[in-house]
């Protein structure tokens, strides 16, 4: 199994940490423009392999993607990060251009390649590569929404005082600010609705908090998180890799589903062997049916942005 990341940043580093730790792939290969980056990078985390015990090949190459060819898997997180006071649309002058060439590439060397896109703003860098090239849908997704739940679990377990093993929540919608739709009537703890512990009132400040859970980052750190999205990342990369059949949420092409069309957001997946697998038809309050159809206005406002 060979995994192409592009992008040899935080994220991506983080993503290829996390990758190689988790022992699924022969090969791990990243890419990045900047002359010796990668390679830097790749030579610091093999110098881990015997103290994290994997056995994972990383190999770091400069804007050479001969080297990816045969990726089963390419991951793009390359363009610029979000600063304090920036939104995720403000990078799509930059990052489309980006991200329409490195896909292109990726394919001309790993023809069967699934793509995973992380670069934002996601949802429309995830409907350019599939405008822009000939994939079939199952075989592009987007990230957000892996991340997204992650950081609601997090609320929740704070709010609950309770171990984040016990919790489990998702987070469909645009990944922005204000386009996620965190499902707290979904949300449990240990099969029980949270709504069972917490108010409704303290419920709303978890979905408020976890929808600006990357500006907060952002605004403490300077720069985009890494950790986390490298996490997420390694998450969706090992259930395809591995064929395990497990249910993200995902931006993905919609044809109708969720009584949307012509957009890529996020919506509950079966990811396995052959990408996205199964978009699941999860119940929805009218409430949130609201949430969604808002959301999906603010991912075809910004991909009107887009040239294609």
């Amino acid at each position: 199994m060979k995994v192409t990341v592009v992008g040899a940043g935080a994220v991506g580093a983080s993503c290829a940490e996390y990758i190689a730790i988790k022992n699924f792939a022969s090969e791990v290969v990243l890419l990045d423009i900047k002359e010796g980056y990668a390679e830097g990078k790749a030579m610091d985390l093999m110098q881990c392999a015997s103290l994290n015990a994997f056995d994972t090949k990383i190999t770091g190459v400069t804007n050479d993607y001969s080297k990816t060819a045969g990726s089963d898997i390419a991951v793009i997180t390359s363009g610029i990060p979000r600063k304090p006071g920036m939104t995720r649309e403000e990078l799509i002058g930059i990052n489309a251009g980006i991200v329409k060439t490195v896909s292109a590439n990726l394919i001309e060397h790993s023809p069967n390649v699934i793509m995973v896109v992380v670069s934002n703003p996601m949802d429309t860098m995830t409907y350019l590569v599939h405008k822009t090239t000939n994939l079939p849908k199952h075989r592009i997704i987007g990230m957000g929404g892996a991340l997204d739940s992650a950081r609601f679990k997090y609320r929740l377990a704070e709010a609950l005082e309770a171990p984040i093993s016990d919790v489990d929540g998702m987070v469909i919608g645009g990944h922005s600010d204000k386009g996620m739709v965190p499902l707290t009537s979904h949300a449990t703890r240990n099969s029980i609705r949270v709504s069972e512990f917490l108010s409704t009132e303290r419920l709303q400040q978890v979905a408020e908090d976890t929808k600006v859970g990357g500006a907060t980052l952002t605004g403490l750190l300077g720069t985009s998180a890494w950790y986390a999205p490298g996490a997420a990342v390694s998450g969706l990369v090992q259930a395809i890799a591995c064929d395990q059949k497990k249910i993200f949420p995902c931006s993905t092409y919609l044809e109708g589903e969720y009584g949307l069309s012509d957009l890529c957001i996020g919506v509950p997946v079966i990811l396995g062997r052959n990408g996205i697998e199964k978009i699941v038809d999860v119940p929805l309050s009218d409430a949130e049916k609201a949430k969604m159809k808002e959301s999906a206005e603010g991912v075809k406002k910004t991909n009107g942005l887009l040239e294609l």
